[in-house]
C-alpha cells in the first residue's frame, strides 16, 4: 500500500475536478450574498434621492429646511421639516433620559453585582423586551401609560410626548442593557481585581476602572439607540398623534418623520403629488440622521477602544 505524506495527500485531494470546481465556486457564491446588502442599500438611497430630487423640483429646498410650519394636506401646504424634526427629536430626548440610567444600571449590576442564576433569569426577559412587536407597545403607551399620566397631570392631552417616549424608552433598554453589559463583561478581571487589591469599594471599581475601560462600547450602544429611538414607527403614529407640533410642549400632540411617512403610505396622499413626493424627502432627512448615528458610534467606538 502506497505511503503519502501530508502534502502529497492534499495534493491529491484538491485533483479531483468535484473538489476543484466547489473550491472555485464558493467564493463567488459567498461575494453574491454579500453584494445582496450591498445592492439593496444602493438600491434604496437611489430610490430616495431620486424621489427627493422630484420634490424639490416642486417646493423650494430653504422653504423645506427653513421654514417651521408643516400641514402637507391643507389647501395651502406648508413644508417645514423644523416642526417633524422637533417631534423626533423630542420623542427621543425623552426615551434616551428614561432609557440610560435604567439601560446602564441594568448592565452593571448584570455584570458586576448579579450572581450567574439571578443572570440567567434577568437577560431572557431583556429578550423578550427586545422581541415584543413595537405596534403592542404602541397601544400599551395608548392604553395605559398615558391614562396613568393623565391621573398624574390631567393638563396632558390624550396624544402627548411623554408616554410614548417613556414607552420608547422601554423597548431600547434592551439595546443599552446587552451591548454595555458585553463591553464591561470584556473588561478583564485582571483590573478588576488590582482596584480592589488597592483597597477600592465594589462601587468605586465600578465607577473608577470597569466604566472608563468599556466606555466606548457604552457609548455605542447609546449611539445606537438613539438612531433606534429616531426610527420608531408604530409607537409614536398610536400614541403620539399626527399634529405637526414645533413647539417645546410635551404635553401636545405632535408628528415625527416615522409619522409623517405612515400617514402618507397608508393611502392619505394619490400619487404624484407633492404630498406624495414629500415622503422621500421625509424618508431622506430620517436616513440622513441615521446614517449619521451609525458614523458616531463607529467613531466612538475606534476612538475609546482600549485594547487587552
Amino acid at each position: 500500500m502506497s505511503e503519502y505524506n501530508i502534502r502529497e495527500m492534499i495534493d491529491k485531494k484538491k485533483g479531483k475536478s468535484g473538489n476543484a470546481a466547489i473550491e472555485k465556486a464558493v467564493p463567488i457564491i459567498l461575494l453574491i450574498i454579500t453584494l445582496v446588502s450591498v445592492l439593496t442599500t444602493i438600491g434604496i438611497l437611489v430610490t430616495l434621492l431620486t424621489e427627493t430630487v422630484m420634490f424639490f423640483t416642486r417646493v423650494s429646498p430653504i422653504e423645506f429646511l427653513t421654514s417651521t410650519e408643516w400641514s402637507a394636506f391643507s389647501s395651502d401646504p406648508q413644508w417645514g421639516i423644523f416642526a417633524l424634526i422637533m417631534g423626533t427629536l423630542k420623542i427621543t430626548a425623552i426615551a434616551i433620559v428614561f432609557a440610560v440610567p435604567v439601560g446602564l444600571g441594568a448592565a452593571i449590576y448584570l455584570s458586576e453585582y448579579a450572581s450567574d442564576r439571578i443572570r440567567r433569569l434577568v437577560k431572557p426577559v431583556l429578550e423578550i423586551l427586545a422581541g415584543i412587536p413595537t405596534v403592542v407597545y404602541g397601544f400599551f403607551a395608548l392604553t395605559f401609560v398615558t391614562p396613568l399620566i393623565r391621573g398624574i397631570w390631567p393638563e396632558v392631552n390624550l396624544f402627548n410626548a411623554i408616554s410614548p417616549g417613556l414607552v420608547v424608552g422601554v423597548m431600547i433598554i434592551p439595546m443599552i442593557a446587552s451591548l454595555s453589559e458585553d463591553a464591561m463583561s470584556a473588561v478583564p478581571n485582571s483590573m478588576r481585581e488590582g482596584a480592589l487589591g488597592l483597597g477600592s469599594t465594589r462601587l468605586e471599581m465600578v465607577l473608577k476602572v470597569v466604566l472608563p475601560a468599556a466606555v466606548s462600547g457604552i457609548m455605542a450602544s447609546i449611539v445606537l439607540a438613539v438612531s433606534r429611538a429616531i426610527g420608531e414607527t408604530m409607537i409614536v403614529s398610536i400614541a403620539a398623534g399626527s399634529t405637526p407640533n414645533g413647539s417645546l410642549n410635551l404635553m401636545e400632540s405632535l408628528q415625527t418623520m416615522t409619522g409623517f411617512i405612515v400617514q402618507v403610505a397608508s393611502g392619505d396622499a394619490t400619487y404624484g403629488t407633492d404630498t406624495y413626493f414629500s415622503l422621500y424627502a421625509v424618508g431622506m432627512t430620517l436616513f440622513v440622521f441615521t446614517l449619521l448615528m451609525n458614523i458616531i458610534a463607529q467613531w466612538f467606538s475606534r476612538k475609546f477602544r482600549e485594547e487587552y
